[in-house]
Order: C-alpha cells, then structure tokens, then sequence
C-alpha cells in the first residue's frame, strides 16, 4: 500500500466528514506520527507530515466552532483543569473558565477566606494590577489564548501577555509586576491529546482548594448560563493578543532573569558571575533536551548564548506531537542526552530532560540519571553548605528520605506536607530547597511554583563551583548521609472515588508493629504516615507509600530501599499489598 493510501485508510477510519463529535482526530494523528516516524526518506516522512497537518486543521476548527459542553465535566485540580483538545479544551470552554475565575473575583467582596486566599482586596483592584498570560507548544495554544484574552479585554482586565512561555518564567512575571493572577494554557507532561489550562494567584503559586473548587463551581454554572454579562458574543479568535493597543507585552524571562538577580542574598545563587564562568570554561559542555515544549525558545538566553559548542539543545523544533513520545522527564526519554554526552570529550558534563511546560526536569552527568528525589537534597546541601545558607528543606512525603537524613545530621527542620506543590506554601519564605518527587522544584527567593530553570541553573552551579560531575558530588553526599534508592509508579484500577477510598482503607490492617514480606524476609512497620495515602516505614529505613490518583482510576505507590537491589522487591510487596485489598487480581 502506498503512503497516500495508508492515510487515506486512517481518515477514513478515525474521521466522520463533518462531525467532529465522532471523529476520534488524534487516535488519526498518532497512527499518522508512527507512520512519520517509520518513513524512509525525507520525501516520505513530508508526506506523513501532510496528512497530520490536515488533521490539525480540522482539531482547530473543532477549537474554534464548538459551542456545547465539554466531554467532561470542567474541573480544577492541583495543577488545573486538563482535557481532549477540542473535546473538552476549545475556544468557547475556555472563554467560560476565563470568565469563571472573573467572577471569582466579585464573589471575593464579600468572602473573607476567598479575599485572603486572592491576595486581593477586589474585582477593581484585580483589573488593575492584571492578568499575565501565556501557553505551552500545544497545538491550540495561542487560539485558546485570544479567547481567554478576549474575556479579559471584555471586563478591562489589564493583560500582559507572554505568548509561549514557561510556567516558571510566568510565575516570576506575576510576581514581578505584582499581577493579580495568570493563566497558562497548559496541561503540563500529558501527552500531545492534551490541553490544559493553570491559574495562579497573586502569590504566583498553584491555586489553594478554595480558589479551585470556586472556579470549578462557577465554571459549570456559567456552562449552563452562559454568562453574558462577562463573555462576550463574539470572541475575536484571529488578531494576535500582542497586537493589540491595550496589550501589554510581557517577557517573562526576563521578568524570571529579574527575580533571580534582585533575591541573590536569600538563595545565593550568583546568576551573571555563572554565566561568565560558563562562557570561559572550555572543560564543561551542557545538554538540554527541550522535548520540543516552551523551554526550546528560552534556553540560549537563559544561559546568555554561550560560546558554539558550550550549550547543545536537542528537540529543539516545534513539534505539537512531541515525536510521538510521552513528554516528560524519565530515564527513556534521557537516552537520547545521554547519546550526546557520550560522545563528548569535556570532563565536566552535564545533562538534562525539561518537560513541555518547563517545570520538570530531570540530570544527568553522562553516566548516572539524577532524578529530583536526589537532585533535591544536592540542592539543599549545596545551599546550606556551599552557599552558606541556613535553614528548613521541604520535600513531599513521596520524596526521598536522603533530605531528612542531611536535615537530621545538619541540624535543621523538615517540612514534609502530602503531595502537590501547593502544599509547600506555609514554608516559602523558610525552606532554603522545596521540591518533590516528580521532578519539580524551586528556591527561597524564588517564585512558589516548581521551575525547571532554577533547577538547571542550580545544577550547572554545582558543577562549576564544586568542580565536579552531578554523579560525583551525589556520591559524596551519600557517603556521609546515607544511601537511599526510590521509585514510583502506579496501576489502573477500575474503581474511583469513595469507592476506590473505601479499598484503599482495608490497608489500615498494615499498621505499625505489622510485618511485611519483602522478597524472602520480613520487615516490621514502625511508623505510619497517614497525610496522604499511606505510608509505612519499614525497620530498615525503607518504606512503602500508596495512595489513590487525584484525576485517573489509578492507583500510585512510591517505595525506597537502602540497597539498589531491595528496591525492585518492594515494589512487588506494593503490589501484593494492592492485591491482597482486591484491587489487583
């Protein structure tokens, strides 16, 4: 069969001509992407690429003309609200969580709790001091965001507008020009079905659950309503934000450069002293796989446009379907930086995986992957120890135990709240390093949401100031504190919600003085943690964590072991656990 047949059989099996509710457009593309990835020339692959573009143009026309409700219903979680492009994320979905989050603001008059959570007074003020704006490398991007714009113009939003940016970068920009709130089109790591769309608030953080479950609330009010008095009948989809007079544009990283610089005393990090020793030092190369997302436009001014050969970008183009892989950090999607590394003769290298919307990312020095779990207590140690700081960490409860151990031993608190970044927001001002377990992270000083650029900035610090690969350093560290070996992951199940909660209880049974088979011997519980999930401290140090998915039917555990080789057998004592429940056959 011809390539031009091959597609064609796709269209026909994936599309209904003229119904985009039925047609399943991005199985079409994937199959197309395979395909584009298979070709044998140059020639073929431009064909493959031909007919996903086609597709594309009919998800956009799907974004731009649907006009009922989304698949599912709109809802606001830790780090948004996430949808099928097209299906749930289109044009007129956005204009009403647009609108959602401005009456948000005039509920606020008279809610205490909603004014404090804002951190602004009212509706008046928040149109002031404004809105910052931007989005990822999604397909749909910047046509989701005139129509958030065009809600906000509407309503004499002030709108700074950023276009394809980073969640960091936009999170330094709220802070910055001290804006009310920003909206970042965005669902982050999903795969390329997905969009997605972030609020931040005035503290420029993932929103608390009282600003989520208002704009879920209203968004499905206004749904039914349509809520005339804030959207407006015709949303203007095809003049570029930045062209508009009233517009106002932003550019967030040097709103990110600006924060950096002006907070030097609380986090130590000396940004242009870096840039100049990594511009003259020949011994040290850097490789920063981009995934194709937000970061790929950034990372040469990040890093001042180092000398040729100094800063090496992959999966640097554009690429809304990511190569067809699934974009996030992980040690699959390192192999290609390590590929690079490999071939590199600098003593000094340093590596790194950013995820689409840049606040992700995952090291290596060429020879060992470096995941936050270890990445995170580097940082704390560098800070307190190097740099000279003093102070808490804070990690989330499924992060690694390396950070309490250098806590324990350096005389310092620990903060260790469940799961989210949100979570982190008592301790901003106190932790020198807050990060968590997928590989987000930031600084005091620093903006409250996690950013990849603060940690590729801390770890070519290390780097040059130590003299030494990330590996080394790591090494060291675990020497002196101990050695911890973590992993995660997660299964589906077919039960949700309480359903799904009321499983999840029978490990109550597991309880401290309980006895857990790993491999072929037996460990004690000997404390549990209960705050999210649960999680059960074995009497080697070790433990094992479970707790339910927030958005899917799945089920996430997170184990540690002191021994590279125990690891991979508590995570089959996880799975017995979940079985033994009835939650895995």
């Amino acid at each position: 069969m011809t390539i031009a047949n091959e597609i064609l059989a796709i269209s026909a099996d994936c599309i209904v001509t003229g119904n985009h509710e039925q047609s399943r457009y991005f199985e079409a593309i994937k199959r197309l992407v395979a395909g584009r990835n298979a070709a044998a020339s140059p020639a073929d692959r431009q064909q493959w690429q031909a007919g996903i573009d086609r597709i594309y143009r009919l998800v956009e026309d799907e974004i731009r003309t649907r006009t009922g409700k989304p698949g599912k219903a709109i809802a606001f979680g830790t780090s948004g609200w996430r949808g099928t492009l097209g299906k749930d994320l289109f044009a007129r979905s956005v204009a009403v969580v647009t609108a959602a989050i401005l009456g948000m603001y005039r509920e606020a008059a008279g809610n205490q709790a909603l004014r404090q959570a804002l951190g602004v007074a009212d509706f008046a003020e928040m149109r002031q001091r404004g809105c910052v704006v931007g989005f990822d490398n999604r397909f749909g991007g910047p046509l989701l965001a005139r129509a958030a714009v065009a809600v906000l113009r509407a309503n004499g939003v002030k709108i700074h507008f950023a276009g394809e940016a980073t969640t960091g970068a936009l999170s330094a920009s709220v802070l910055v020009h001290r804006a009310a709130f920003s909206i970042n089109l965005t669902p982050s790591h999903n795969p390329l079905e997905y969009g997605g769309f972030k609020y931040n608030a005035a503290d420029a953080g993932p929103a608390a659950p009282i600003l989520t479950d208002t704009i879920t609330r209203l968004a499905g009010e206004y749904m039914e309503s349509g809520a005339a008095d804030l959207i407006p009948a015709q949303l203007d989809l095809d003049t570029p934000p930045e062209t508009l007079p009233e517009v106002e544009r932003e550019d967030a990283l040097a709103s990110w450069q600006q924060l950096v610089r002006a907070n030097a005393g609380l986090h130590g990090i000396d940004y242009d002293r870096l840039l100049a020793d990594l511009a003259r030092n020949d011994k040290v190369v850097v490789c920063v796989d981009a995934v194709h997302g937000a970061a790929r436009g950034y990372l040469g001014r990040l890093l001042n446009d180092p000398p040729a050969g100094r800063l090496v970008l992959l999966r640097a183009d554009a690429d809304p379907t990511f190569g067809g892989i699934a974009p996030e950090p992980s040690s699959a999607n390192m192999q290609p930086v390590l590929a690079t590394l490999a071939a590199r003769p600098e003593p000094l290298k340093l590596g790194a995986i950013i995820d689409p919307d840049g606040d992700r990312i995952r090291f290596t020095d060429g020879v060992v992957e470096i995941s936050m779990n270890q990445f995170g207590a580097m940082a704390y140690h560098f800070l307190h120890e190097i740099k000279g700081k003093r102070g808490m960490v804070a990690k989330t409860v499924a992060s690694s135990n390396l950070a309490n151990a250098l806590a324990v031993q350096l005389g310092e608190e620990v903060f260790e709240p469940k799961v989210g970044f949100k979570e982190f927001k008592p301790v901003i001002d106190k932790a020198l390093v807050f990060f968590e377990e997928s590989d987000g992270i930031s600084v005091i000083g620093h903006t409250p949401e996690k950013d990849a650029f603060i940690g590729l900035i801390l770890a070519i610090d290390m780097t040059l100031s130590l003299n030494k690969p990330l590996g080394q350093y790591l090494t060291e560290i675990e020497d002196r504190f101990g050695h911890y070996y973590p992993d995660r992951d997660g299964v589906t199940v077919s039960q949700q919600g309480e359903t799904l909660l009321r499983s999840l209880d029978r490990l109550q049974a597991y309880g401290p003085g309980s006895e857990v088979r790993v491999g072929e011997g037996m460990r004690t519980i000997t404390e549990v943690i209960d705050i999210d999930g649960r999680k059960m401290i074995l009497n080697d140090g070790s433990w094992i964590m479970i707790r339910p998915s927030g958005t899917e039917p799945k089920v996430r555990f997170y184990v540690e072991a002191r021994s590279p080789e125990e690891t991979a057998l508590l995570v089959k004592s996880a799975k017995s656990m979940l079985a033994e429940i009835g939650l895995l056959p």
